[in-house]
């Protein structure tokens, strides 16, 4: 086993959302992004911008859990149902271990905004594979 785990770099998309980590672990990765910068025409969050926060929680816990026995993880499966939007402020997204396994993980994520609603619940999969 590897004793060095990995530890998040955000990457270009990540950026430019203005996506800013707060915790990591396998078990939980909670991040940050501004509605501003990410609206879509009518001036809402957009739902793909949602799912993409979504992506990135989940696939980076399942990269800190994988990373410990010397593997990474490929997204194979998210699925996300968007409750409600946002006009401004900060969206969170809290990504949560359901199943950490041997060749698969699965994270539940939600995202909240400033207020505490749930805006959007999602699922993400991740296999884990040879370097």
């Amino acid at each position: 086993m590897c004793k060095d785990t990995w530890e998040i770099v955000l990457g270009q998309l990540d950026e430019k959302m203005g996506v800013e980590v707060l915790e990591q672990s396998a078990e939980r990765v909670v991040a940050r992004m501004p509605v501003e910068g990410n609206r879509q025409s009518l001036g809402l969050l957009h739902g793909g911008a949602m799912v993409c926060l979504a992506e990135a929680v989940g696939s980076w816990a399942a990269v800190i859990h994988a990373s410990a026995s010397g593997k990474v993880a490929v997204g194979v499966d998210i699925n996300a149902t968007h409750h409600r939007s946002a006009t401004e402020g900060f969206v969170t997204a809290t990504a949560t271990a359901i199943k950490l396994g041997r060749t698969l993980t699965s994270h539940e994520v939600v995202l909240v905004d400033e207020a505490g609603r749930r805006l959007c619940t999602a699922r993400i999969t991740n296999a884990l594979v040879e370097r």
